[in-house]
Parts: C-alpha cells; sequence; structure tokens
C-alpha cells in the first residue's frame, strides 16, 4: 500500500492514461479513415510504431533529472532554428510546404520540435530575476525569440504552426504578470493585421481603435507614437506576408471569410466537414460506417480533419467525450504549473499547455467551421509520427517536473 502511495507521488497516471486514451481513440479513427483509401495506406502501422517509440521518448524524458531541462534550453532553441533553416534548402515539399526532412526512410517537421524548444527559450527568459515586462526592450526581445522561428516556418509555408507560435506567446506573457498595457502592445498588431485581411476599412477602424486606448494609458508622445507606427506598419505588413503565402493557403483564407464563395474548391474541405460531424447524429453512424469517411469525400481525413470521423461514426457523444479527455488533460497539466515551485519549470508546463491547447482549439474550430483551414493537427489523435512524438515528449517533461515538484523550494 505505502509503494502504491509513493508511486502515485511520482507519477500522474490519471494524466498518462488520459493522453493514451487519446491515443487509441486517434488509432481507431486513423484505422477508419484510412482502411478504404489507397492514399493512407500503412499509415495506421505508422501511428503505431510511433506510438511505441513515443512511450520510449516519454519515459526517457520522464526519468532524466528536471535541471537538464534548463541546461539544454538555449542549445535546444539554437539547434531548432537550424533545422529550420536547413528544412528551406534541402527539404521536402507536401501540401504545398518545404516542412519537412527526410532522413534514412523517415520524415521529420523540425516545426514541431520548434514548438518545444521555443516554449523551453521564453520560459528561461520569462524566468531571469531582472526581467521587467513594463519595459518595452524586455517585451521586444521575447517577441524575438518567439516571432523568429515564425518567420522561417513561414517562408515554408506554414500558416498553421504559425499560430502556435503566437498563441504560446501570450500564454506565457501572461502566466508572467505582464501589465495591462504590456498585453496592448504585444496584441494590438495582430488585431490590426487581422482587421487588415477583411479590407482597408476595417484596417483604419482597428487603427484608430488602438489611438483610443493609447490616449486612455496616457503614455508620453514619443511611446505612443512608435506603437501606433508598428500597428500601421503592421497593417500593411499582412499584404507582404499574405503574398508569400502558398496560393492553396491564400484561398483557404478566402474560403474561411466566404466558404460558399468556392465550395467545390478551397471552401470544400470546411463544408464536407459540417456534414460529416453532422451526419453523424446523437450516437454516429458506427465504427467504419460513415459515408463521408469511407467515400473519402474529404481528402487526408486521417490529419487536420480527423474529429470529422469521430464526429460521423460516434457522433455528438464521441464527440463530447474526446472534448471532456482534453478539457480533463487541461485541467490537469495546469495543476501541475501551479504545483511547480520554480518559476521556469512553471512557465515551461504552461508553455506545453498552450501548444496542445492551441492546437485543440484551431482543429477542432477548423472542423466546425469557426477556423480557418490552416492545417494543424489535434494532439496525440492525428496521424503523423512527428507531432505524436513531440507530444509524448512534452507529456514527458511535464510528468518529470510532476516527479521532483517537492525537490525545489
Amino acid at each position: 500500500m505505502r509503494i502504491d502511495y509513493k508511486l502515485k507521488d511520482k507519477f500522474d497516471f490519471t494524466l498518462f492514461f488520459t493522453a493514451i486514451v487519446l491515443v487509441v481513440i486517434g488509432l481507431f479513427a486513423i484505422y477508419s479513415s484510412t482502411v478504404s483509401n489507397p492514399l493512407g495506406k500503412g499509415n495506421f502501422e505508422k501511428q503505431l510504431f510511433a506510438l511505441g517509440v513515443g512511450i520510449i521518448v516519454f519515459f526517457f524524458v520522464y526519468l532524466l533529472p528536471t535541471k537538464f531541462f534548463r541546461m539544454i534550453t538555449i542549445p535546444s532553441y539554437l539547434f531548432s532554428i537550424l533545422l529550420l533553416v536547413v528544412v528551406l534548402i534541402i527539404g521536402k515539399s507536401a501540401g504545398g510546404a518545404k516542412s519537412w526532412i527526410a532522413f534514412a526512410g523517415f520524415s521529420f517537421q523540425p516545426s514541431e520540435l520548434a514548438k518545444l524548444a521555443t516554449v523551453m527559450m521564453l520560459s528561461h527568459y520569462l524566468s531571469r530575476q531582472n526581467i521587467d515586462l513594463e519595459n518595452l526592450k524586455d517585451i521586444f526581445i521575447v517577441l524575438f525569440l518567439g516571432l523568429l522561428p515564425v518567420g522561417l516556418i513561414m517562408l515554408e509555408p506554414d500558416l498553421g504552426s504559425s499560430f502556435v507560435f503566437f498563441g504560446m506567446i501570450l500564454t506565457l506573457l501572461f502566466w508572467s504578470g505582464i501589465s495591462l498595457f504590456g498585453m496592448f502592445v504585444v496584441l494590438a498588431p495582430a488585431f490590426v493585421s487581422i482587421a487588415s485581411i477583411f479590407g482597408f476599412y476595417y484596417m483604419l477602424i482597428s487603427i484608430l481603435f488602438v489611438i483610443a486606448l493609447l490616449i486612455y494609458f496616457k503614455r508620453d508622445i514619443f511611446l505612443s507614437g512608435s506603437i501606433l507606427g508598428f500597428n500601421i506598419a503592421s497593417g500593411f505588413f499582412v499584404d507582404y506576408v499574405y503574398d508569400i503565402l502558398s496560393p492553396h493557403q491564400q484561398k483557404r483564407i478566402q474560403s474561411f471569410i466566404d466558404p460558399m464563395a468556392d465550395p467545390l474548391g478551397s471552401g470544400y474541405n470546411a463544408i464536407q466537414a459540417k456534414v460529416a460531424i453532422g451526419s453523424g447524429g446523437f450516437l454516429g453512424k458506427g465504427f467504419l460506417s460513415g459515408n463521408q469517411t469511407q467515400l473519402q469525400f474529404i481528402p487526408e481525413q486521417w490529419t487536420d480533419f480527423i474529429y470529422c470521423v469521430i464526429g460521423e461514426e460516434f457522433g455528438f457523444i464521441g464527440s463530447i467525450i474526446v472534448l471532456a479527455l482534453f478539457l480533463f488533460l487541461f485541467v490537469r497539466i495546469l495543476r501541475i504549473a501551479s504545483m511547480a515551485k520554480e518559476n521556469f519549470l512553471s512557465m515551461v508546463i504552461v508553455g506545453i499547455l498552450s501548444v496542445y491547447f492551441v492546437h485543440f482549439l484551431i482543429n477542432i474550430g477548423m472542423a466546425i467551421g469557426l477556423m480557418p483551414v490552416i492545417g494543424i493537427p489535434l494532439p496525440f489523435i492525428s496521424y503523423g509520427g512527428s507531432s505524436l512524438l513531440v507530444n509524448m515528449a512534452m507529456l514527458g517533461i511535464v510528468l518529470n517536473i510532476y516527479r521532483t515538484r517537492k525537490n525545489y523550494t
């Protein structure tokens, strides 16, 4: 009995098995979406192999000395930046983006590793004792560290992964106690940029809103003018970013604004995804019995639109169970973050949580038509060896910190 208590004190079985249940659900969905589709042949077996390797990676990371994570922070960040440069030179193209490095018969996506490396780098910088988030210099250093990999990823181009970094930066800044003005400085350019996608007049309204807030905060004229100038530049910069996106990514943004503008082209996936989920009803059509899935109405449904398989074949009940498992996973990870007594370790956990959550939010948002189709996997469920390995490694870090949580004062 005492051994059991000690084991539970060192290992959060509930969190681990919640993640494994999500992986198993993903395996069922991947099998269903590939069993009759020649394009997905072998994907189930590959994901099963990735799970085996992922569990080994998980326990390897779990058993590492916790202080090791801080030691490798800067080297891992620099290495991830190097890989993002390498992929632009020798990378393999898939889905309109050069985002894969092929080696010895395997393919790896460097942006997945960069997410974890950037979480650790930002946590390292934000946990310094002399950090001052009222100082624009420190804010801009944080933005530079977080957005450097984004710039390289956008050159691939991979719009979906870029969104994860934005969510990560905002979450870590919030957890670090940034002031309302500091959060305004960070969020305003993104607000103006998004508004500019809808047209010049929307951008103009957003800039007027920024001016009103600058007046409210009553900072000196030089600082306010600099912030306003940066926001205006951000709005016009969107045109440049939009131009470097591949044509199919541009069409995805257009179809998000108006899916019915091209129902047989760029809006096709979003429309069919909603049809699949809606047709599942309350209990679903049953495993291997979904028309949209088995008749291959949604291309490569085992990746970005895996949630549609669950919604169609397991219905509202299956969909809610998946949502509940993710919610439990997030709450459990947040609880462990609050237990961590060292600031760096707490921020690493919160950063990992933000990566999981943004993936979850965008992927399911795509499936139900609330988010643009930008190509991003559902953690633990979607097909993808790189994604699963990194997700298991991040889970290993969370439980490693849980294991040693009482060692820090």
